[in-house]
């Protein structure tokens, strides 16, 4: 079953409803990294209930649809897919605890032609529940490898934000846990390939990989330290491409150049020297 283009672009989601406690924050904080150092006031702040604050990249995991992707309905080949990139769009600081909603449309379907797969860009903006006001926008973009040549229009793929060639401006280097696959996934997703090791070796990796956006968080956390002081209302936007897997335990060193308010970054693992997120863009304050 190949893709429909009109018929993808006009699927309807529901509307998902998502009430989260301090636990919960506390949790992703922890999944992402925070409290590694017990003793770091800065972090404490995010992992503690007195004065709890929520790490902006936790909307992530707010009103998720889920693996809309594997639905018959959509005609992707789902076993193919790859998380391609991710942006966040912060409208203003998330609270601690709550009830939030959200739906998910598509934006785009990228073809890129036989053999080469389709880009599919989706968005969902979630809202406070109690008072209708945005909180945050997250645009995904997942990379159909099987999907390519379904006959879409030609629309260009969006252009990689730049990174400059000097030298950084700054560095953070930001540990992993062994567990911390272990620990990211119960803020919602399950996916074996970084639990099980029998699954990630038939993936072809040596162990479990961290999620995505568990890295995701980790390199939220860096520009967070590094640019806004640990003030979340200082943390506007970010953009990013994946690049490689992080496998849990390695430490993630966050590339900065920053330009006024604009920055651009980069994250790769110490231990291998490889880059793991790519073509970063961020917006604090």
């Amino acid at each position: 079953m190949a893709i429909d283009y009109d018929k993808l672009m006009n699927r309807k989601f529901e509307r998902l409803e998502h009430t989260y406690t301090e636990k919960d924050t506390i949790l992703y904080a922890l999944g992402v990294g925070m409290g590694i150092d017990p003793l770091d006031e800065d972090c404490l702040k995010f992992v503690y209930e007195d004065g709890l604050k929520a790490m902006p990249s936790m909307a992530n995991v707010l009103a998720y649809p889920g693996f809309w992707a594997k639905e018959p309905d959509t005609g992707i080949d789902w076993v193919k897919i790859l998380h391609a990139g991710q942006e966040m769009i912060m409208h203003k600081p998330l609270p601690a605890s709550g009830t939030v909603e959200a739906t998910t449309r598509i934006n785009e379907i990228v073809d890129k032609g036989e053999g080469k797969g389709a880009l599919i860009l989706s968005e969902r903006t979630v809202r406070d529940a109690a008072t209708g006001e945005d909180l945050c926008t997250l645009i995904s973009t997942t990379m159909a490898r099987g999907d390519g040549g379904f006959g879409g229009p030609s629309v260009p793929s969006p252009k990689p934000d730049p990174i400059p060639e000097r030298e950084a401006d700054l560095v953070c280097d930001l540990p992993t846990l062994p567990m911390s696959a272990l620990i990211y996934r119960l803020s919602g997703d399950y996916n074996p390939l970084h639990a099980s090791p029998a699954v990630a070796t038939a993936a072809g990796f040596k162990a479990p990989i961290l999620h995505g956006l568990c890295t995701f968080g980790v390199a939220t956390h860096a520009i967070l330290k590094t640019l806004c002081d640990y003030d979340p209302a200082r943390f506007h936007r970010i953009r990013l491409r994946f690049s490689s897997p992080v496998y849990p335990g390695e430490t993630i060193r966050t590339e900065i150049w920053r330009t006024g308010n604009e920055v651009a970054f980069r994250c790769r693992v110490t231990e291998r020297d490889v880059v793991v997120i790519n073509n970063g863009y961020a917006e604090v304050s």
